[in-house]
């Protein structure tokens, strides 16, 4: 009876294996995946500024440049950062920007209520700031204050950073802080989670207060064009997305925004380490939530805009554990191991599948806060599973998107299942093709085949990330625990692939 059993376990497990088929369309690619899906979100919460990105103008023990740590953004322009969203977060509806400019001696100190009641000087604004995306390469996307801010406060705002020297106070303004030219800033949103922390308002009322502070944000004659992005839904408020649909002018609207969070729950949120194999399965659930949130409210855009003129800004998704145990549990500090791994990986499979509608998306958080890619301590700074996996997935970065179509095994948890296999492809300006593939599975390999159609390759390569526990993490102590490696289990043979994923494993492959 038990070589019976065992046979059919290995049968069993041997089906379910070979029933992973990839579709790779490669002559059908229209839609761009924006780059700016890989983006970044940086709150003034913890130590994601203040002890991140920013160590202070005399700090001898970390080399950095005005205060702005070097090795950060070394790190950082590695990932292509396409774009940057600061000041927050619940913070951006409690923050005065003009507090956070002129000689820093001077500058006043505010409480920061939403995250620990810390008091903090301003040192870090603005300008420090902008010239941190320049350093970066990144574009920056400022939240604008709308909760308890005012419309002329956002109106100087968009003068200070985009008007050309010497054309209002506000320009003025900026010379005698020493920046005669103005900045680039693109992207502009109004409010954040305006539906709580940002002022528990009814959709209806916030889109009437969207419409006031955008009409006051109109593009003049001297500065580039404003991408205006509405804050959106948390999760499946469906009803949020189709009431600014309707209520706010569609020129007045450039994208609308939309929260979600990969959370066992609430109430308990669990270890980001000592998690069990049920506790990392829900978390996934949680994550591939992430395809049925964007397909619906897709779906609530299509019915007033057809062509898909207005997009869709996921400007903050990761995971949400428990802190670190000794710290502030204000902070949000957490370690990132192959679970987040696994969470960034699907869910960048599914922004790159629906770059159609999905055009920006902002991790949260960049550094030292909840699915950060970056963490320090003083003068240590270690890179996290979810930042390899970026700069993995930085090769689909304004690429064509490939359509793929994937038939997965499951990945069961007692009378549950979730598919086992994602994937995602693009072609990028060099003729290249790369295929992303993850594998959630905690237990078991995944075969899989990908059948290419209407392409014609004649090379395989390809990385890995993986770990022999999904538990694993980058410590201070040993930083390179988990990095990307090469990949050479890859057979192509005329239009198809094979290869074999390892359980909880994230490959990108290069076909030319």
């Amino acid at each position: 009876m038990r070589k019976i059993f065992l046979l059919a376990a290995i049968l069993s497990s041997g089906m379910s294996r070979s029933q992973n088929t990839v579709v790779l369309q490669a002559d059908k690619g229209k839609d761009i995946i924006n780059r700016n899906i890989y983006g970044h979100f940086a709150e003034h919460l913890g130590h994601c500024i203040y002890g991140g990105f920013y160590v202070g103008d005399n700090n001898t023990k970390i080399p950095n440049k005005d205060g702005i740590r070097l090795d950060v953004i070394d790190a950082l322009k590695k990932l292509k950062v396409p774009v940057l969203r600061w000041p927050g977060g619940c913070f951006a509806d409690t923050y005065h920007w003009k507090d956070g400019i002129g000689p820093k001696d001077k500058r006043p100190s505010m409480l920061n209520v939403w995250w620990g009641n810390v008091k903090e000087d301003n040192s870090f604004g603005t300008n420090e700031f902008l010239n941190m995306c320049e350093m970066l390469g990144a574009e920056p996307y400022l939240s604008g204050n709308v909760g308890s801010g005012t419309p002329q406060e956002l109106s100087d705002w968009v003068k200070y950073t985009t008007h050309i020297n010497g054309t209002s106070p506000m320009t003025d303004l900026r010379q005698q802080n020493g920046r005669a030219n103005p900045w680039h800033v693109k992207y502009w949103g109004l409010g954040n989670e305006a539906w709580g922390c940002g002022g528990n308002m009814k959709p209806e009322w916030y889109a009437n207060v969207y419409r006031q502070y955008a009409t006051f944000m109109t593009s003049w004659s001297n500065t580039d064009r404003i991408f205006r992005i509405a804050s959106g839904a948390s999760d499946a408020d469906y009803n949020w997305t189709e009431t600014l649909m309707r209520d706010i002018p569609h020129n007045m609207l450039d994208a609308v925004g939309v929260h979600h969070y990969s959370v066992i729950s609430w109430n308990k949120k669990g270890s980001a380490t000592g998690f069990s194999e049920e506790e990392y399965y829900t978390t996934m659930q949680r994550a591939l939530e992430m395809e049925e949130l964007v397909s619906r409210h897709s779906a609530v855009m299509d019915k007033y805009d057809p062509r898909k003129r207005i997009a869709i800004a996921v400007d903050e998704w990761g995971g949400w554990y428990d802190v670190e145990p000794g710290t502030n549990g204000a902070f949000l500090f957490q370690q990132n191991t192959m679970r987040d791994a696994m969470i960034a990986g699907a869910t960048l499979n599914i922004f790159n599948n629906h770059c159609d509608r999905v055009r920006m998306a902002n991790l949260a958080q960049i550094i030292n806060v909840l699915q950060a890619v970056i963490l320090t301590n003083e003068e240590k700074m270690i890179l996290t599973p979810t930042y390899h996996v970026m700069e993995m997935y930085n090769v689909h970065q304004d690429a064509t998107m490939l359509p793929v179509s994937v038939t997965s095994a499951d990945y069961k948890m007692g009378k549950e299942k979730l598919k086992a296999i994602s994937a995602s492809a693009s072609r990028d300006k060099n003729g290249l093709t790369h295929i992303s593939l993850v594998n959630i599975d905690a237990n078991n390999p995944q075969e899989v085949s990908i059948n290419i159609e209407g392409g014609n390759y004649k090379n395989v390569s390809g990385r890995i990330l993986t770990s022999d526990k999904m538990q694993n993490y980058n410590s201070f102590d040993n930083p390179g625990r988990i990095k990307p490696a090469a990949f050479n289990g890859a057979a192509l043979s005329d239009s198809k692939l094979k290869l074999t994923l390892p359980p909880f494993s994230v490959v990108v492959l290069e076909l030319k």
